[in-house]
Protein backbone atom coordinates (compact mmCIF):
# COMPACT_ATOMS: atom_id res chain seq x y z
CA UNK A 1 0.00 0.00 0.00
CA UNK A 2 1.08 3.34 -0.62
CA UNK A 3 -0.05 6.62 0.64
CA UNK A 4 0.05 9.94 -0.38
CA UNK A 5 -1.66 13.46 0.14
CA UNK A 6 -3.16 15.74 -1.80
CA UNK A 7 -3.10 19.41 -1.13
CA UNK A 8 -4.62 23.04 -2.28
CA UNK A 9 -3.87 26.09 -1.87
CA UNK A 10 -6.70 28.53 -0.37
CA UNK A 11 -5.98 32.35 0.82
CA UNK A 12 -8.62 33.36 3.60
CA UNK A 13 -9.40 36.98 2.93
CA UNK A 14 -11.78 39.11 4.76
CA UNK A 15 -13.92 41.60 2.17
CA UNK A 16 -11.99 44.77 2.66
CA UNK A 17 -8.76 42.87 1.95
CA UNK A 18 -9.35 41.99 -1.36
CA UNK A 19 -8.84 44.37 -4.09
CA UNK A 20 -11.15 45.89 -5.82
CA UNK A 21 -11.57 43.64 -8.75
CA UNK A 22 -12.64 40.84 -6.58
CA UNK A 23 -14.95 43.12 -4.36
CA UNK A 24 -16.25 44.22 -7.69
CA UNK A 25 -16.52 40.35 -9.10
CA UNK A 26 -17.97 39.75 -5.41
CA UNK A 27 -20.79 42.09 -5.55
CA UNK A 28 -22.10 41.04 -9.18
CA UNK A 29 -22.09 37.22 -7.47
CA UNK A 30 -24.52 38.46 -4.57
CA UNK A 31 -26.40 40.97 -7.06
CA UNK A 32 -27.05 37.22 -9.30
CA UNK A 33 -28.31 35.54 -6.06
CA UNK A 34 -31.59 38.18 -6.53
CA UNK A 35 -32.35 36.69 -9.87
CA UNK A 36 -32.01 33.08 -8.66
CA UNK A 37 -34.91 30.65 -9.03
CA UNK A 38 -35.17 28.69 -6.29
CA UNK A 39 -38.87 28.16 -4.64
CA UNK A 40 -37.76 24.43 -3.76
CA UNK A 41 -34.32 24.37 -1.76
CA UNK A 42 -34.71 28.48 -0.50
CA UNK A 43 -30.76 28.19 -1.74
CA UNK A 44 -29.71 31.32 -3.76
CA UNK A 45 -26.69 30.88 -5.41
CA UNK A 46 -24.99 33.90 -7.65
CA UNK A 47 -22.11 33.04 -9.92
CA UNK A 48 -19.92 35.94 -11.59
CA UNK A 49 -17.17 35.57 -14.15
CA UNK A 50 -14.68 37.56 -15.40
CA UNK A 51 -13.62 37.06 -19.09
CA UNK A 52 -10.61 38.35 -20.30
CA UNK A 53 -11.52 40.98 -22.21
CA UNK A 54 -12.83 42.52 -18.85
CA UNK A 55 -16.23 41.59 -19.05
CA UNK A 56 -18.39 39.91 -16.04
CA UNK A 57 -21.09 37.26 -16.88
CA UNK A 58 -23.56 36.48 -14.02
CA UNK A 59 -26.04 33.52 -13.96
CA UNK A 60 -27.74 32.18 -11.09
CA UNK A 61 -29.29 28.87 -9.97
CA UNK A 62 -32.55 28.10 -11.42
CA UNK A 63 -34.72 24.90 -9.92
CA UNK A 64 -37.23 22.88 -11.76
CA UNK A 65 -39.89 20.98 -9.77
CA UNK A 66 -38.60 17.76 -12.73
CA UNK A 67 -35.37 17.53 -10.67
CA UNK A 68 -32.50 17.35 -11.71
CA UNK A 69 -33.57 19.60 -14.85
CA UNK A 70 -32.73 22.85 -13.16
CA UNK A 71 -28.89 24.19 -13.18
CA UNK A 72 -26.08 25.60 -10.86
CA UNK A 73 -25.55 29.22 -10.84
CA UNK A 74 -21.25 28.63 -12.01
CA UNK A 75 -22.82 26.03 -15.20
CA UNK A 76 -25.50 29.35 -15.85
CA UNK A 77 -22.62 31.65 -15.77
CA UNK A 78 -19.78 29.44 -17.48
CA UNK A 79 -22.81 28.66 -20.11
CA UNK A 80 -23.86 31.78 -21.02
CA UNK A 81 -20.23 33.33 -20.96
CA UNK A 82 -19.21 30.73 -23.87
CA UNK A 83 -22.11 31.10 -25.55
CA UNK A 84 -21.95 34.79 -25.58
CA UNK A 85 -18.44 35.15 -25.68
CA UNK A 86 -17.04 32.69 -27.84
CA UNK A 87 -13.05 31.83 -27.54
CA UNK A 88 -13.05 34.47 -24.78
CA UNK A 89 -11.10 33.55 -21.70
CA UNK A 90 -12.49 32.87 -18.12
CA UNK A 91 -10.02 34.38 -15.45
CA UNK A 92 -11.87 34.30 -12.32
CA UNK A 93 -14.90 33.18 -11.15
CA UNK A 94 -16.65 34.29 -7.74
CA UNK A 95 -19.42 32.80 -5.98
CA UNK A 96 -21.96 33.66 -3.04
CA UNK A 97 -24.99 32.05 -2.02
CA UNK A 98 -28.19 33.57 0.03
CA UNK A 99 -30.06 31.53 2.96
CA UNK A 100 -33.81 31.85 3.85
CA UNK A 101 -34.54 31.54 7.12
CA UNK A 102 -34.99 27.89 8.34
CA UNK A 103 -32.26 26.24 5.93
CA UNK A 104 -30.03 26.32 8.46
CA UNK A 105 -30.78 27.16 12.27
CA UNK A 106 -27.43 28.14 13.00
CA UNK A 107 -27.54 31.14 9.99
CA UNK A 108 -30.33 33.97 10.37
CA UNK A 109 -31.23 34.89 6.57
CA UNK A 110 -28.96 36.58 4.52
CA UNK A 111 -25.16 35.52 2.72
CA UNK A 112 -23.87 32.40 4.00
CA UNK A 113 -21.49 32.83 6.95
CA UNK A 114 -19.02 30.49 5.15
CA UNK A 115 -17.87 30.24 1.47
CA UNK A 116 -20.20 28.12 -1.15
CA UNK A 117 -18.37 25.67 -3.22
CA UNK A 118 -19.52 24.80 -6.38
CA UNK A 119 -21.10 20.96 -6.58
CA UNK A 120 -18.89 18.41 -8.71
CA UNK A 121 -20.73 18.64 -11.45
CA UNK A 122 -20.25 22.23 -12.16
CA UNK A 123 -16.24 22.00 -11.21
CA UNK A 124 -16.23 19.46 -13.90
CA UNK A 125 -17.65 21.93 -16.15
CA UNK A 126 -15.54 24.55 -15.38
CA UNK A 127 -13.11 22.44 -14.97
CA UNK A 128 -13.01 22.00 -19.18
CA UNK A 129 -12.98 25.85 -19.44
CA UNK A 130 -10.01 25.83 -17.39
CA UNK A 131 -8.51 23.27 -19.86
CA UNK A 132 -9.05 25.50 -22.38
CA UNK A 133 -8.16 28.92 -21.59
CA UNK A 134 -5.67 28.75 -18.48
CA UNK A 135 -6.35 28.92 -14.79
CA UNK A 136 -9.64 30.46 -13.37
CA UNK A 137 -8.99 32.00 -9.71
CA UNK A 138 -11.90 30.88 -7.76
CA UNK A 139 -13.26 33.28 -5.02
CA UNK A 140 -16.03 31.75 -2.61
CA UNK A 141 -17.99 34.06 -0.62
CA UNK A 142 -18.96 33.77 2.76
CA UNK A 143 -20.14 37.01 5.28
CA UNK A 144 -17.34 35.92 7.55
CA UNK A 145 -14.58 34.97 5.49
CA UNK A 146 -13.56 34.54 1.68
CA UNK A 147 -11.74 31.74 0.06
CA UNK A 148 -9.35 32.23 -2.67
CA UNK A 149 -8.12 29.24 -5.10
CA UNK A 150 -5.88 29.47 -7.40
CA UNK A 151 -7.77 27.54 -9.89
CA UNK A 152 -10.55 25.24 -11.12
CA UNK A 153 -8.18 22.24 -10.42
CA UNK A 154 -7.62 23.25 -6.93
CA UNK A 155 -11.41 21.94 -6.30
CA UNK A 156 -10.99 18.58 -7.91
CA UNK A 157 -7.79 17.29 -7.39
CA UNK A 158 -9.10 13.93 -8.98
CA UNK A 159 -11.01 15.43 -12.14
CA UNK A 160 -11.86 13.32 -15.13
CA UNK A 161 -9.49 14.51 -17.80
CA UNK A 162 -9.94 12.35 -20.92
CA UNK A 163 -12.23 13.94 -22.94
Amino acid sequence: MKEFEIKSLVKEYSYDELSDLDRRLVECAKEATRRAYAPFSKYQVGAAILLDNGKIVEGSNQENAAYPSGLCAERTAAFYASSANPGIAFRKLAIAAWIDPGIDKDQEEGFQKNPVSPCGGCRQALLEYEYLYGDIEVILYGKEKIYILPSIKSLLPFSFTNF
